[in-house]
């Protein structure tokens, strides 16, 4: 099976950009390169990844995109421009010059408005996406899921994607409310969805792969095997388990849906979402 990681990250650590490294995170407390990821692919199989932003800067962008184009492995980058500035078109004119550049984020998560994905002006940064052929990448807490909800019904034809099955309380056991809010996307045909991010919601040491299997059955059921699409979160996920054992607790679940439905978690699904320029099987 050829596995692409739709969602991975790059950083040049230091305390002041990455204040949200609590002490408990230590161990990631350092630069995570190209290099890196590059030898724990090749020990796990993995063909590709896309590369999403940590810090909200342009400046960032550049970085990654030379990461990209330095390295064929990196097969796209998730970047981040200020969706709400007055000269959002002339950015995103700017961005799609660079064709590894596939989509954007926000980090909606860390916002003290909830809703700011619903403000007139956010809307307005969203309803520039399509036409260039961006993606946008939908990073919340459970709580923000029906603010999403809104937000994709706005743009029908604009493809989305929710970052980390939407962060649910896997620590304490906490299904019910997200998996009411989770399934209300099952007809949004725009909207994919990452399986990645879990292990760092769970209780990190004591956690087995049966913890994971109520959550995955939800978003397998809601999003079915063309709209799901596997993600490490690496290096954030070695706070609580390997890349090896990540892939581990996907590759498990779905090890009895078929040839082709796995082709598609494991690699379809980010090719086509992201457009990615490898060959689809």
């Amino acid at each position: 099976m050829k596995i692409i990681d739709s969602h991975q990250h790059f950083w040049n650590y230091n305390a002041q950009d990455f204040a949200w490294i609590t002490d408990d995170m230590a161990v990631i407390r350092k630069d995570f390169l190209p290099a890196d990821l590059e030898t724990v692919y090749k020990e796990n199989n993995v063909e590709g990844c896309v590369t999403v932003q940590v810090n909200q800067s342009e400046e960032e962008n550049e970085i990654f995109l030379k990461y990209a184009n330095e390295n064929d492995f990196i097969k796209g980058t998730v970047a981040w421009v200020d969706l709400m500035a007055g000269d959002m078109e002339d950015r995103l004119a700017y961005w799609h010059q660079h064709k590894k550049l596939k989509g954007f984020r926000h980090i909606l998560q860390g916002e003290k408005d909830r809703a700011l994905m619903l403000k007139p002006a956010f809307k307005n940064g969203i309803s520039k996406l399509q036409p260039f052929n961006f993606t946008y990448d939908i990073l919340i807490f459970p709580d923000q899921l029906k603010y999403a909800l809104e937000l994709v019904q706005s743009f029908p034809s604009q493809r989305f994607v929710i970052d980390h099955i939407a962060k649910p309380y896997i620590k304490k056991g906490e299904i019910e409310q997200w998996q009411k809010d989770i399934e209300a996307f099952k007809q949004c045909e725009n909207v994919y969805c990452k399986i990645s991010g879990m292990v760092t919601e769970a209780e990190r040491k004591s956690f087995s792969n049966e913890t994971f299997k109520p959550y995955l059955d939800v978003v397998t059921s809601t999003f079915g095997t063309k709209r799901l699409m596997y993600g490490s979160d690496w290096p954030v996920c070695l706070v609580a388990a390997s890349y090896k054992k990540v892939l581990q607790i996907a590759t498990e679940y779905f090890a009895s849906f078929s040839a082709d439905e796995k082709n598609n978690i494991f690699y379809n699904n980010a090719i086509e979402f992201y457009n990615l320029e490898a060959a689809k099987y």
